[in-house]
This record gives structure tokens, C-alpha cells and sequence, in this order.
């Protein structure tokens, strides 16, 4: 299970891009974003008369690309939490105003001065049955090509999740996890890297399976 931070970019007040009278969300899309947009968003918006744009996939690489250019387009981002804590120290995180923000409503485990968790959520084994003979039994099926085989996806950013699947399709047992094997994480994925397809957005993944170009996924 992982955890998902909401993060407000640096930068924010030397860009035009966002007007007072609205602002821009970005997320990871699929089904994801349009829970977010209806149980966050649209409610937001009806009592804060703040129309609420929606923009993604969330990219690292490009929130970073913006605040060094002093050219925010996003105001609120979801990110993951060990991002969030980089980007804060980065500099790439404006401070929450708590004097806005009622902190007494936050958890306190999930919370710090420039993020604050918004949902835990899991990675799964989902497959195409239409691309898969049988119906796989774990993580280690992922990485039998001569059983199953066909092209597997998985998600692009490595801390959270394929490090771990390929340990444990590995035989490591789930309370054995960290610290994390690298080395044997890396030469286990090193078996499949030629079918690899790597995803970094909830509907890219989505789509990568129901279209059969990925017989297996990891998705969340």
C-alpha cells in the first residue's frame, strides 16, 4: 500500500498562468483523476466558486522543468510521497498556509509543511484474458514468458512498486522486503527486460492492457 501526496508548486505567484479565479490540478489520469475530480474538484468548486482545471499525467521531470523557469502552469499536484519529500528539500514545494488549512483535520503521520496525504492506494497484477492462456497465480507468473507469454508493463518511476515485485517473484518473502536488494531486484527484471513495456500514467496503463499490447500490468 502507498501513500499519494498533494503538493503546491514553488514558484506559483510569479506565474500568470493561474487566475485567481481558478486553478489547475494535475494527476495521473484514468479512472484515478475522474474520482478526484468528482469527490474533490467539483465540490471544491461549488463552495469555493474556484473552477478547478484539470491537466496530466503527473511528470516530475517537467514540474521541476517549470519551476526553474519560473513558468508554473500547475498550481496542485499529486505526487508520491518520497517525491514529495525531495521536492520539498529541492525547493520545488511552496509551504502550506495553515493558517488557511485547518491542521487539526489532518492526520499527523500524513502531513508536513509542504505536502499533505490525499489517499493510499495498491499496485496489482491485472492481464488481458483475451492475451493470457489460464489465469496467473502471483508476481512470479509476471516474469514466466514460456508460461505467459507476451509483453508485461510496469510503472516507469522504480520506488514504488517494480523493485519490490521483482523481489518477490524472486521468492523473497514479503516481511523480508528492506532493505531492499537492488542488485537482485535489478538482475530479476533483467530476465523479462526485453518484453517490458514501461507505463507512467493511470490511463496509459489502462490502455496498454485493454488493448493487448501488454498481456500483464502492474497497475494501480
Amino acid at each position: 500500500m502507498k501513500l499519494i501526496f498533494a503538493g503546491i508548486l514553488a514558484g506559483l505567484m510569479a506565474t500568470t498562468a493561474a487566475k485567481a479565479e481558478e486553478m489547475v490540478f494535475t494527476s495521473w489520469g484514468g479512472t484515478t483523476q475522474e474520482a478526484q475530480t468528482k469527490s474533490w474538484a467539483e465540490p471544491f468548486t461549488a463552495s469555493a466558486r474556484v473552477k478547478v482545471l484539470q491537466d496530466g499525467p503527473t511528470d516530475y521531470g517537467k514540474l521541476k522543468a517549470m519551476v526553474d523557469a519560473k513558468n508554473v502552469t500547475w498550481d496542485v499536484v499529486d505526487v508520491e510521497m518520497d517525491f514529495a519529500i525531495k521536492a520539498a528539500k529541492d525547493g520545488l514545494l511552496e509551504p502550506i498556509d495553515f493558517a488557511v488549512v485547518p491542521k487539526d483535520d489532518l492526520d499527523p503521520r500524513f502531513s508536513n509543511e509542504h505536502a499533505i496525504g490525499s489517499f493510499y492506494y495498491s499496485f496489482v497484477l491485472a492481464w488481458n484474458k483475451g492475451a493470457v492462456s489460464g489465469e496467473p497465480a502471483g508476481w512470479a507468473d509476471m516474469f514466466d514468458t514460456k508460461k505467459f507469454p507476451g509483453k508485461r508493463t510496469f510503472y516507469k518511476w522504480s520506488a514504488p512498486g517494480a523493485i519490490e515485485i521483482a523481489l518477490l517473484a524472486d521468492g523473497v518473502p514479503a516481511d523480508k522486503l528492506y532493505p531492499l536488494d537492488l542488485d537482485r531486484a535489478f538482475k530479476k527484471l533483467d530476465t523479462i527486460k526485453s518484453d517490458i513495456v514501461w507505463w507512467g500514467g493511470g490511463a496509459e496503463s489502462q490502455q496498454l492492457i485493454a488493448s493487448g499490447e501488454a498481456a500483464f500490468g502492474q497497475l494501480w
